[in-house]
C-alpha cells in the first residue's frame, strides 16, 4: 500500500473515529440535552458509517468489495446531509412536521437503493469500474441521471443549512456566536469540498469528503465544551422572546429602534423591520397616529395608553426598562383591555344603581363624605336633598313593577339633565334619591329642589297605557358649622324635612 492512499485512509478513519466518539458523547448526555440531541445523534452516526465504509472501500482489492462498500456508504452518506439540515432547524428553533421530515428522507432512501442496485439499470453511475491507469481501490466513473438528483439535492441541503443558521448571526448575541460559527462550518466544510471534487479540483479517483470532515468534528466537539452547545443555545432566548404574551420593543442607548417581538406586532400592525434606526419619537407617531406621550427615561416607569387595532380600541400597559448587560432599553406593551373592561363592570356594579345608572348608596356615602370633610375642612355650606317619588306604590299597583321601573328612570333622567356635573346625585332605596351639594345654601339646595320638582310634575311618562304622572316631594338641610356636626346627622335633619313635605300634603319643598 503506497504512502498517498495510507494517508488518504488514515485521514477519512479520523474522521469516522471523531463523528463516532460524538455521536456516543451526545447519546450518553441525550437527557441534558432534549429533542435536539436525537438530531445530532443520527446526523453523526450517518458521517460515521460513511466515513469508515469509504475507509475499507479504500482497502479493498476487488470491483465486487468496492462496490460492497460503495453500497455500505450509502447507508451513511445520503442521510447526512438532510439530518444536519434537521438538527439545524431544530438548534434554530423552526417547526419540523412529520411531512417535512419525510419529505426530506425519502430522496435517501431511493439513492441508497439506487447504489444497491446500480448494475441493473445504472441510474446512479452510468459507468462504475477500476481506474485503469491507477488500478484498484481508484475507481473510474461517470455518473448517471439519479446522481446529479442526489447530488443537487445532497448541495441544497446543506446550503440551505449554512444560509439559516447565517441568517441568525447578528441578532445573536456574542456569548452564543461560537456554537453559530461551528454549526455553520460544519456545513460549510463538507459543501465547499463537495464543490472541488465535482469540479476536479481534487486527485482523481478519491472522494476528499471524508477526508476533512475531521475538522467538523472538531469544531462540535470545541463548541460542546466551550461554549455549551446544545445546553445553551441562542435559540432560547430568540423562542422566549417571540413567545411570550406581552409586546417587547427594544431600543439601543440612543433610544433608536433595534429590535421588537412578535406580540408586539400585533398589537402594532404597523410596525415593521423598516422603521429599524429610526428613533423611538419617530416611530410612535407612525404606530400611534400621536404623538409620545411622554419623555422616555432609563429609569422604570409605567402608564396606560388606548390605541385603536383593526378598529377595536384597545387598552395597553406601558412600561420601560433599563437593559441589564447594554446600554438601552426595552418598552413593554401588556393587552389589558379585558382586565379594564372587567375592572368598569365591577365597578359598575360596585358604585352604580343597575336600574338608573345613578351612584348607589354606598357610592353617595363614600363620594359625599369626602366633599363633606373637605366642605368642613375650609368652612363652605354644603347641603343635601332627599326626594320621594310620591305614591310610588299606587304606581306598581296599577300598572305594575315594570312600568314602576320605567318610571324611576324617566324621573332619574329628568333630574340629571337638569343638575350641573359636580352634583353627586344618587339613588337612596326604593324611589328616594338623594343629592350632595358642595358649595350650596340651604337657600340655593331649596332652589335646585324646587326646579326639579317642576320639571318631574310637568313631564309624565308616556307609556303604552298612556301618561303616567308623578310629584316629587323633597327635604333639604345644611350642614350647620358647629362642632360634632356629620354627614348623617345632616341627612337625618333632610329626612325630617322631607317627611314634613310629605305630611303637609307632598309634592312641595320643605327645609329643615
Amino acid at each position: 500500500m503506497h504512502s498517498p492512499l495510507t494517508a488518504f485512509i488514515t485521514l477519512v478513519c479520523t474522521s469516522g473515529v471523531l463523528n463516532l466518539y460524538l455521536c456516543l458523547y451526545v447519546f450518553l448526555k441525550r437527557h441534558n440535552y432534549r429533542h435536539i440531541a436525537n438530531y445530532f445523534i443520527l446526523y453523526s452516526a450517518s458521517i460515521t458509517i460513511y466515513c469508515f465504509a469509504y475507509a475499507f472501500g479504500l482497502m479493498a482489492t476487488s470491483l465486487g468489495e468496492v462496490k460492497f462498500w460503495t453500497a455500505a456508504q450509502y447507508v451513511g452518506l445520503p442521510f447526512s446531509s438532510p439530518l444536519g439540515l434537521l438538527f439545524v432547524m431544530k438548534y434554530l428553533g423552526m417547526k419540523i412536521t412529520k411531512k417535512s421530515l419525510a419529505a426530506l428522507l425519502v430522496l435517501p432512501f431511493i439513492s441508497l437503493l439506487m447504489v444497491s442496485t446500480n448494475d441493473f439499470h445504472h441510474f446512479h453511475y452510468r459507468i462504475f469500474d477500476i481506474d485503469p491507469v491507477q488500478g484498484i481501490p481508484y475507481i473510474y466513473q461517470e455518473v448517471g441521471v439519479w446522481y446529479m438528483i442526489h447530488g443537487i439535492f445532497t448541495f441544497a441541503c446543506m446550503f440551505v443549512a449554512f444560509l439559516l443558521v447565517l441568517s441568525r448571526w447578528k441578532e445573536t448575541a456574542r456569548v452564543y456566536r461560537p456554537q453559530l460559527f461551528a454549526v455553520m462550518c460544519g456545513q460549510l466544510v463538507p459543501m465547499v469540498t463537495a464543490f472541488f471534487y465535482l469540479t476536479g479540483f481534487t486527485p482523481p479517483g478519491i472522494d476528499p469528503v471524508p477526508m476533512v470532515l475531521w475538522l467538523s468534528s472538531l469544531l462540535y466537539l470545541w463548541s460542546i465544551n466551550s461554549s455549551r452547545l446544545f445546553t445553551l443555545m441562542p435559540i432560547a432566548k430568540d423562542a422566549i422572546f417571540h413567545s411570550i404574551n406581552d409586546g417587547v420593543i427594544v431600543l439601543d442607548e440612543s433610544y433608536r429602534l433595534i429590535e421588537f417581538n412578535q406580540a408586539v406586532k400585533r398589537m402594532l400592525p404597523k410596525l415593521s423591520k423598516k422603521l429599524f434606526g429610526l428613533e423611538f419619537k419617530q416611530v410612535w407617531p407612525i404606530l400611534s397616529g400621536a404623538p409620545l406621550p411622554s419623555k422616555l427615561e432609563p429609569a422604570d416607569f409605567q402608564r396606560e395608553v388606548q390605541l385603536t387595532v383593526e378598529d377595536a380600541r384597545r387598552t395597553y400597559q406601558v412600561r420601560t426598562a433599563p437593559l441589564q448587560q447594554a446600554k438601552g432599553l426595552l418598552i413593554i406593551f401588556t393587552d389589558i383591555t379585558e382586565i379594564k373592561r372587567l375592572q368598569l363592570r365591577l365597578e359598575s356594579l360596585a358604585y352604580y344603581d343597575e336600574l338608573t345608572q345613578l351612584y348607589n348608596r354606598r357610592a353617595f356615602f363614600q363620594k359625599c363624605e369626602e366633599a363633606f370633610s373637605e366642605a368642613r375642612r375650609i368652612g363652605s355650606p354644603f347641603t343635601v336633598i332627599l326626594m320621594d317619588v310620591d305614591f310610588f306604590k299606587n304606581v306598581n299597583d296599577t300598572y305594575g313593577h315594570h312600568i314602576g321601573d320605567q318610571l324611576l328612570v324617566h324621573v332619574a333622567k329628568i333630574c340629571r339633565d337638569q343638575l350641573e356635573e359636580d352634583i353627586l346625585f344618587a339613588r337612596y332605596g326604593g324611589e328616594e334619591f338623594v343629592l350632595g351639594l358642595k358649595e350650596k345654601t340651604s337657600w340655593e339646595g331649596w332652589e335646585i329642589a324646587e326646579q326639579l320638582r317642576k320639571s318631574v310634575e310637568e313631564h309624565p311618562l308616556r307609556t303604552t297605557d298612556g301618561l303616567v304622572s308623578v310629584t316629587l316631594s323633597c327635604g333639604v338641610a345644611e350642614a350647620e358649622k358647629v362642632p360634632g356636626e356629620t354627614l348623617n346627622l345632616v341627612l337625618n335633619k333632610a329626612d325630617k324635612a322631607l317627611y314634613a313635605a310629605k305630611g303637609e300634603g307632598r309634592n312641595q319643598v320643605k327645609t329643615y
